[in-house]
């Protein structure tokens, strides 16, 4: 059995998306963002306090790109990893974990806004914007198939990345990437995306849907 343990928008939704193209049974455990993630039974799912934590076989893990890396070589067989002697691999391992390298500017982002801390969100903005082209860079490669982040197709990095972006969309659009921009279209249109979405009314990260630099 599998269980995720998740709050919507945050880094768990990487894993519910992915758990959603792998076609396999799982259940969610919903949190909320407060001090329960302290309490010592989610610690002892995820000793920093974080999601995504997932029970899977009486085992525990933690780490967003751990988990997706893990499950893709659990089940192989819908292609979202790539194995040691496929020629993507490298890349495929670079993207994932570039994932968080997207979501740590939002973090920084995050707790900027809450501060009022205008300064810091255009330094992180301006990080932001050097990540969005690094992505705009892979997309604009002139390969055959390079609809997605790897010329052999769809794969967990995009789902990585892609779930990434969709939180830094809260501070910066990627309206001036136009690659960015048609690839995060075409990911998110898949039916994965939309299950992994918040539903009506549920708790989730950003409570407003876009967060503009204070004076300061």
């Amino acid at each position: 059995m599998i269980i995720l343990h998740h709050i919507p928008q945050s880094r768990s939704m990487r894993v519910l998306w992915l758990l959603n193209e792998l076609e396999v049974t799982f259940g969610i455990v919903a949190h909320p963002l407060d001090r329960s993630l302290r309490a010592p039974g989610f610690l002892s799912l995820s000793p920093a306090g974080r999601v995504p934590a997932l029970e899977i076989d009486g085992e525990r893990m933690f780490e967003a790109t751990a988990i997706i890396e893990y499950l893709c070589e659990r089940f192989p067989e819908r292609g979202l990893g790539r194995t040691p002697d496929d020629p993507d691999r490298m890349a495929w391992l670079v993207w994932l974990h570039f994932s968080e390298t997207v979501t740590g500017s939002v973090d920084i982002l995050h707790r900027g806004w809450a501060a009022g801390a205008g300064e810091l969100m255009r330094d992180e903005l301006a990080r932001l914007r050097v990540a969005y082209d690094a992505i705009e860079a892979r997309l604009s490669t002139p390969l055959e198939n390079r609809d997605y982040l790897l010329t052999s197709g769809f794969s967990a990095c995009d789902i990585a990345v892609g779930q990434a972006v969709y939180m830094a969309r809260h501070f910066l659009e990627p309206d001036d990437f136009p690659e960015l921009a048609a690839w995060y279209a075409r990911i998110t249109e898949r039916d994965s995306f939309a299950e992994a979405l918040p539903a009506e009314g549920a708790a989730r990260l950003f409570m407003q849907e876009r967060y503009e630099v204070p004076d300061g």
